[in-house]
């Protein structure tokens, strides 16, 4: 999947309202045998919760089952993608609507999901320890995490970029970084990269890429890299003072992270994900088709 340089609309397609249903009865992706359960403001949730669900095999869905709720791990500072807002308490994007969806196809509706936002460096650990059943939230695959984790999907595919001030006409891609300060999540791929190949380049880390746009608009950092589709949210809200610029120079595959070994889930999933393209597409219109973003949904890996 490519991304265009067009960044108007960001927030106009975030608050679009596009009713979405989930799954029949326990069986993930598809449309319920009785249709939508109404529109969103008259149901209250953009899916139809499955009813039954039985995931044989799978220690997560078991824990999921005795708790009664479904805990899961996303950001919050990420515009489109994962965002909540602090004055309305509203959690929105690509990805907690598809964190959403994946509850719902478990059986559980909004007021049975518990968000919790978890930094770069802290995902594969609080995946290991319990504390969250799945994370969605720009989590790139990548063999290194596998060694911890496990992932469904891809469902979703885009590139690193770079973000820079709307008056630098020094940085229009990678290349031009060599003595240039830049920053990123501690644990990302995206700082990894720039010190692998681009060794040239000052890095500056933190928690959280908006962190990162912050020493951004204040002068102290050069440029901020990571996915491409997160910097368009944050130039889209602020597009008097950050662009982004050049063409993406990776491909990151984003994942479901999911408890190592847990190919009962992983397949669920990935199932989802396969039977629901109509519900990816409407997901995805929803928070990025207006965003200048073109995509396309990606084939699952399979399970191994």
């Amino acid at each position: 999947m490519r991304t265009s340089r067009i960044i108007a609309g960001l927030g106009i397609a975030a608050a679009a309202m596009l009713a979405l249903t989930a799954c029949n009865s326990g069986t993930p992706g598809g449309s319920p045998e009785g249709g939508s359960s109404g529109s969103p403001e008259e149901s209250g949730t953009w899916f139809t919760v499955a009813k039954d669900v039985k995931i044989d095999g799978s220690p997560t869905f078991d824990a999921i089952t005795q708790r009664g709720s479904v805990k899961v791990g996303v950001k919050e500072d990420q515009p489109g993608l994962g965002y909540l807002d602090p004055t309305t308490g509203d959690r929105t994007g690509f990805d907690v609507d598809i964190a959403r969806w994946i509850a719902a196809s478990l059986g559980y509706d909004e007021d049975k999901i518990e968000f919790t936002a978890i930094p770069s460096a802290n995902r594969e650990q609080a995946i290991v320890n319990g504390d969250i059943d799945y994370y969605v939230g720009t989590y790139s695959i990548t063999d290194k995490r596998k060694e911890q984790i496990s992932f469904a999907g891809p469902y979703f595919v885009t590139g690193q970029g770079l973000l820079v001030a709307a008056d630098n006409n020094d940085i229009k891609g990678p290349d031009d970084l060599a003595g240039k300060n830049v920053c990123s999540a501690t644990g990302s791929t995206s700082i990894q990269r720039i010190k692998t190949d681009y060794p040239d380049a000052k890095t500056t880390e933190f928690d959280t890429y908006s962190q990162c746009v912050e020493q951004l608009k204040t002068g102290q950092v050069d440029a901020v890299t990571t996915d491409e589709a997160i910097l368009i949210g944050y130039a889209a809200q602020d597009p008097d003072n950050l662009k982004v610029v050049g063409d993406v120079f990776s491909e990151e595959r984003y994942g479901v992270g999911l408890a190592k070994g847990d190919t009962a889930l992983q397949e669920y999933i990935n199932k989802m994900f396969t039977d629901g393209g109509d519900i990816w597409q409407a997901i995805f219109e929803k928070n990025l088709g207006s965003a200048g973003v073109s995509g396309e949904q990606p084939e699952v890996d399979p399970v191994s």
